[in-house]
Order: structure tokens, then C-alpha cells, then sequence
């Protein structure tokens, strides 16, 4: 069952199964990972890529927020993109999880041509613990977060605890 909720003009919450929901945490690092996409049916894809994630050994999903509808920025004559937030534990290094979270991707049908490009599925490491890092392959936190709807509008149901 899908619940839709409009926030203003260009950003909707929707409700899914699986966004938002909440659990125990264990044990392991917390990393928040922002998942996105804006080709094809995105709001089952995003079920199913809480399927996978929830069999996968090496983490552990512990919260998710609500999807939120927004339109894009950057390349914007696009769809707009759907976007939610998920907080996981794991064991991982940061740059392991990068690899894993990038196959992830490919499986659900992500290709790269251009940057800001429409896709079938973004997966980025927002936040590791308190890690700071800026390499070629993995900047943490993620550069601009703090000004994107498409963070802080989930971010605020996992922070705020909103319904």
C-alpha cells in the first residue's frame, strides 16, 4: 500500500512497505546511505533494493525514511527523482562498502554516461560514522548534502522520528 503526502509544489512523501521503518540497532558501524533514482518504476525498485539489502550478510538495515518525490538539479530536464534516506550498520570499511553498494547498482540497472544523468538507482554514502575522508573514489561526509531536499527531508523523519 502506497501513502502520498505533499509536502509544497515540488516535494511529496510517500509511504511504502519498507520506507519508512525502524528496528533494533546491534552491533557494527553506522553508515547513512541515500538511495535515488527517477527511470522506471522506482518505487518498487526501491522495494526490492530493501529485499536484497535486508538478505545481505555484510549489513544490517536499521531505519529507513519515507521517499520523498523532488524534482532534479544539476542536468534538470529530466523526471523528477524519488529519494530516501537509509541507515545501516556493518562491518564494512567505508571504501569496501562503496565497492559493494556500486555492484549493487549495476545489478538494478545503473549505468553511468553523463554526471547529474537520469538513472534507475544512485546509492551514496552520506555519513560513516564520524568518518572524514576525501579521496579520488569516496569523499565523507558526502560533498553537499546539507543542501539538498533530497537528504534532509528524509533525513529529518530518521533524525525527528516523524510520522
Amino acid at each position: 500500500m502506497i501513502k502520498k503526502k505533499v509536502l509544497d509544489a515540488q516535494h511529496t512523501l510517500i509511504h511504502t512497505a519498507h520506507f519508512p521503518m525502524r528496528r533494533d540497532a546491534k552491533k557494527g558501524h553506522r553508515a547513512l546511505l541515500g538511495i535515488g533514482g527517477n527511470m522506471g518504476d522506482v518505487l518498487r525498485r526501491f522495494e526490492h533494493l530493501w529485499c536484497y539489502l535486508n538478505r545481505a550478510k555484510m549489513l544490517r538495515i536499521i531505519q529507513t525514511a519515507p521517499i520523498l518525490k523532488n524534482p532534479p538539479f544539476g542536468y534538470t530536464a529530466q523526471e523528477d527523482f524519488y529519494n530516501s534516506v537509509l541507515l545501516i550498520e556493518t562491518d564494512l570499511t567505508p571504501k569496501v562498502l562503496l565497492r559493494y553498494l556500486l555492484r549493487v547498482e549495476r545489478l538494478f540497472g545503473r549505468k553511468r554516461s553523463f554526471q547529474d544523468a537520469p538513472r534507475t538507482l544512485d546509492i551514496d554514502i552520506i555519513f560513516y560514522e564520524n568518518v572524514k575522508m576525501n579521496t579520488q573514489e569516496l569523499t565523507l561526509p558526502h560533498h553537499g548534502w546539507m543542501k539538498r531536499n533530497s537528504v534532509l527531508i528524509p533525513l529529518s523523519y530518521i533524525q525527528g522520528n516523524k510520522k
